[in-house]
Order: structure tokens, then sequence, then C-alpha cells
């Protein structure tokens, strides 16, 4: 019973929701913040888009994907990632992590209810398509 309990409250954190008391407490977002975006004249047709990222005490990011390749940095605190088959990962200051275009970002959370955690994003993508698409 107690693993029920656990895989029920692990499907609620991946969606986002949090239950305080009775109540259901919709988890904090990233905060995403544009450092540079660039053309590569010798890439044409592509662009860099660097961020910056943090993911508040308890964030949570819905499914999604990047029609890139996203290249992650961890600056502090410890988040977890994971793409459409394969496990995900906990990953601390210091570590890196990388989407292809064709993953779909199933997990994406700050892996502490206490510390804030940040990272950088630099993508790889085509001129003019959006940073973040619908997971399907």
């Amino acid at each position: 019973m107690r693993i029920i309990g656990f895989v029920a409250s692990l499907a609620l954190v991946c969606t986002g929701v949090v239950f305080a008391g009775e109540e259901a407490v919709e988890a904090p977002a990233p905060i995403v913040t544009t450092l540079s975006q660039r053309t590569l004249p010798d890439y044409p047709g592509k662009e860099v888009l660097m961020l910056a990222v943090e993911y508040p005490p308890g964030a949570v990011e819905h499914a999604h994907r990047h029609d890139a390749n996203a290249f992650v940095y961890v600056l502090q605190g410890s988040i977890v990632m994971g793409v459409a088959g394969a496990n995900p990962v906990t990953l601390k200051a210091g570590d890196t992590f990388h989407e292809g275009p064709d993953d779909v970002h199933t997990i994406g959370r700050n892996a502490s209810r206490r510390d804030p955690a940040k990272f950088i994003v630099v993508l790889l993508k085509d001129i003019g398509k959006p940073a973040v698409l619908p997971a399907d």
C-alpha cells in the first residue's frame, strides 16, 4: 500500500500539482531569462539561444520538446532531468545534460523543495522556431 501512495505522489509531482493539506497547489514555474540570441553565418538557417533558468524550490516543468540540440550546465542546486525512453538523472552544480532535436523532455524539476536551482541552457536551433514546443 505504501508503494501505491508513493507512485501516486510521484505522478502528481510530475504533473506540477502538489497537495498542501486538503488543497491542490500548483508547483512554482521555472523562471527563464534570455541571455543571448545569435544567428550563425557559418551554419545557414541556424541560431544559438542561451537561457538562464531558475527552478524555485519545488518547481516542476511540463513535458515539452525543443526541436533543437539543448545543452544544459547546472550552476547551483540540483535538478532532475529526463527524456522519453531514458532513465531520469539527478544533476548537481557542474554537471551537464543534452537533449537532441527528437527528444521529448518528460521530467524537469528541482530536486529540492527547500533550495533554488539554477542552470544555463544553450539551444542550437532553426532561426524563427520557438525554443519550447508541445510534447506531442
